[in-house]
């Protein structure tokens, strides 16, 4: 049976901006947690690396406020959901398999996707292989790999950082991704999952989950993936922050023409982090778009 660390409850108390009370629900002996708020239609928040839901706390307030229910996991390995501490358990496959049985368990339809960093090949892959659940895609600062990519040097720079830390310094990682300093307050919340080295077992291991070659782990799913969503019609807005280091606008502008979908719309103040840099204004944004979607 693989050892899975769970983050202490009294780790989440007093988090600024982030009230919501988790939700909690059973896979594979792990308990996943999830917050949900407001009525209507669904849209699903997907975190990325080393974040988890309590990234999703500015933007959700006007995407509820205007008619949706707004529901954001915490992948394995993340926030209040279980961590497995062996490496060898996290895959590309295990992790999508985990959130499409999110959608089903909890039947949501006429889903819209909001995807980040890792939340974006998750959640893609999710809406090419379960069409029936998925209407229309939101996704930022993110990509499909395939092992065709070129990562930036940034980027490498960041998975050679990580591999080289013995304690994963997750405040640090968030707080060199966006484009102003979050505070002290907000970089502690993004700590509190973590308590012990053994908790960072996913986040050390996610930059290893992109295929860098055509024939490593992951590759071939994300190329079914990738092929599929170049003839999918399905709407899709495209935002960007443009002071990304990590995943330079560039990407964002390339993900576009190879996919065949609207340029993506910049946030200029934004970094990797744009929940952070412009929190508000991502989620005034995306409820206008779901607005347009819906008359």
């Amino acid at each position: 049976m693989t050892s899975t660390y769970r983050t202490p409850e009294e780790r989440f108390e007093g988090l600024p901006e982030f009230g919501y009370e988790p939700r909690y629900r059973e896979i594979g002996g792990l308990r996943l947690a999830h917050v949900s708020s407001g009525e209507g239609a669904p849209v699903v928040f997907l975190h990325g690396e080393p974040t988890w839901s309590f990234l999703w706390r500015k933007v959700i307030p006007p995407v509820r406020d205007a008619g949706f229910r707004c529901v954001a996991p915490d992948l394995v390995g993340f926030g209040r959901s279980d961590k497995p501490t062996d490496p060898g358990w996290y895959s590309y496959d295990r992790h999508t398999e985990v959130i499409a049985s999110l959608l089903e368990d909890l039947d949501l339809r006429d889903v819209t996707l909001v995807l980040h960093d890792w939340g974006g090949p998750i959640g893609l892959r999710v809406a090419v292989e379960h069409p029936d659940r998925v209407a229309r895609m939101v996704a930022m600062d993110t990509g499909v790999f395939t092992g065709h990519q070129t990562m930036s040097e940034a980027w490498h720079r960041f998975a050679d950082f990580v591999a080289r830390s013995d304690d994963l310094p997750i405040g640090f990682l968030v707080r060199r991704g966006c484009a102003r300093d979050p505070g002290d307050e907000v970089v502690a919340a993004y700590e509190a999952p973590f308590p012990e080295r053994e908790a960072k077992a996913g986040a050390k291991v996610f930059p290893t989950l992109i295929p860098l070659t055509p024939d490593a782990p992951g590759a071939a799913a994300g190329g079914r993936t990738f092929a599929a969503l170049v003839g999918d019609r399905r709407p899709v807005l495209l935002l960007w922050g443009q002071q990304d280091r990590a995943l330079p606008p560039a990407t964002g502008e390339a993900l576009a023409q190879a996919l065949g979908w609207p340029a993506p719309r910049p946030i200029e103040s934004a970094g990797h982090y744009l929940q952070e840099d412009a929190g508000p204004e991502v989620g005034a944004i995306i409820a206008r778009w779901l607005g347009e979607q819906r008359s």
